[in-house]
């Protein structure tokens, strides 16, 4: 864990896949044939706790949805990359306009499509319920699945590594 902490401090920038991360991967179509997600507020308050720390956030997916503009305005997240299948060129891209090395990135991705991305930032997480190729290569799996939590845990830990931890928790305890 304290390996994970240590990587964690590092972090200036968090990238999270939202299918399978920030939702549980499952696309509801209505009978208009209007897409639906389902996101977990304690994610949301992870994204936003990040911020503290000094951490800037970004989305990129390979889908394009209005609904993850409006969830990522909602969290206050920095970048939406949408419709981007190549996520570890879409990261290189946004860093072209910051100055974050790829070794100052925390990437949460699930999929096939991620693991290029997992491979090349400092540090690493995904889900349990990830492809087995992406088990095998990431630094940090999450106890929580996609969409119930699993960003918060992150999240939580790059506070931890920030040494600002206590400090946001401070604010809801009364000891």
């Amino acid at each position: 864990m304290q390996d994970l902490i240590q990587a964690a401090s590092k972090v200036k920038l968090l990238v999270l896949d939202v299918d399978g991360i920030l939702s549980n991967g499952h696309i509801i179509y209505d009978a208009n044939g209007v897409e639906t997600k389902c996101f977990n507020v304690k994610d949301g308050m992870g994204v936003k706790s990040v911020k503290l720390a000094g951490v800037k956030t970004a989305i990129i997916t390979g889908r394009s949805s209005a609904m993850v503009n409006q969830r990522a305005k909602e969290m206050g997240i920095d970048y939406v990359i949408q419709g981007r299948d190549d996520k570890l060129d879409a990261l290189k891209q946004l860093l072209l306009d910051l100055p974050i090395e790829l070794e100052e990135c925390a990437y949460m991705g699930d999929d096939l499509p991620d693991i290029k991305a997992l491979q090349s930032v400092g540090f690493s997480a995904t889900v349990p319920n990830a492809h087995s190729e992406v088990l095998n290569r990431v630094m940090m799996v999450t106890t929580n699945v996609g969409g119930e939590g699993a960003v918060r845990e992150v999240c939580d830990l790059i506070l931890k590594g920030h040494g600002k931890y206590q400090e946001y928790i401070s604010q809801y305890v009364l000891d």
